[in-house]
C-alpha cells in the first residue's frame, strides 16, 4: 500500500485491495505542472486510478464523517443522517483538467467515503466495510454530474456542494468490478 496520511484513503485502498481491483495510487505529496502555456499553473492531483470493468477512473476520495458521536453507553441524541457532499471548487478544475490531459477511456470522479460513527443497521447503505475498527461506506458521483447540480457553499473557502436531494439521486454506492484480463 501507498504511504497515507489520511484514515479514509488507507480506508479505500483496502477496499480495493481486498475486492482485488486493480489500481494505481497517485503520490499526493507532489503537485503536477499543466503542459507548456500554462506553466504557472499546479494542477491538483487526484488519489487513484482504478482499472473497472465499466471503464478506467480518475478517483479524487473525500472523507466525510456520517451520523451524530454516540455518548458514553452508546446511545446517540440524534442521529445525524445527511451525506456530505461538499468540494473545493479546486478539486472540480483539476479533475476535468485531467480529463482533458488523459482524453477518452478515463472518467473522473469523487468517491465520498462515509466513516460512520457506529454501525450501521444493514439497511442504510447498500455496502459497508470494515477497516482499522472503523465503519465505512460510500457513494460515487461522476465530475459531470456533480458539476451540472453543484451549488457555491463558501465564496470565502472556495467550496461547493451539492444540495442533498440531488445528491442522492445522482450518487451511487460504489462497487466495481475489476477489468477482464486478457
Amino acid at each position: 500500500m501507498a504511504q497515507r496520511r489520511f484514515h479514509y484513503e488507507q480506508a479505500f485502498e483496502h477496499y480495493l485491495r481486498a475486492n482485488r481491483v486493480p489500481y494505481v495510487a497517485v503520490d499526493e505529496a507532489k503537485k503536477s505542472l499543466l503542459p507548456a502555456g500554462d506553466a504557472h499553473r499546479s494542477l491538483k492531483s487526484f488519489d487513484f486510478v482504478v482499472y473497472t470493468s465499466a471503464g478506467n477512473l480518475f478517483v479524487d476520495v473525500k472523507g466525510r464523517m456520517y451520523g451524530s458521536p454516540a455518548k458514553s453507553g452508546g446511545e446517540t441524541t440524534h442521529t445525524r443522517r445527511r451525506y456530505e457532499s461538499w468540494v473545493t471548487q479546486d478539486d472540480v478544475d483539476s479533475l476535468r483538467c485531467w480529463r482533458e490531459l488523459f482524453g477518452e477511456g478515463f472518467r473522473p470522479t469523487f468517491v465520498f467515503l462515509y466513516c460512520l460513527r457506529q454501525q450501521p443497521p444493514d439497511v442504510l447503505f447498500e455496502q459497508v466495510f470494515s477497516y482499522n475498527n472503523r465503519w465505512y461506506a460510500m457513494r460515487e458521483v461522476d465530475l459531470e454530474q456533480y458539476r451540472r447540480v453543484m451549488v457555491q457553499r463558501s465564496a470565502k473557502w472556495q467550496t461547493v456542494h451539492v444540495p442533498a436531494a440531488e445528491f442522492e439521486r445522482i450518487s451511487c454506492p460504489f462497487m466495481v468490478r475489476p477489468a477482464a484480463r486478457p
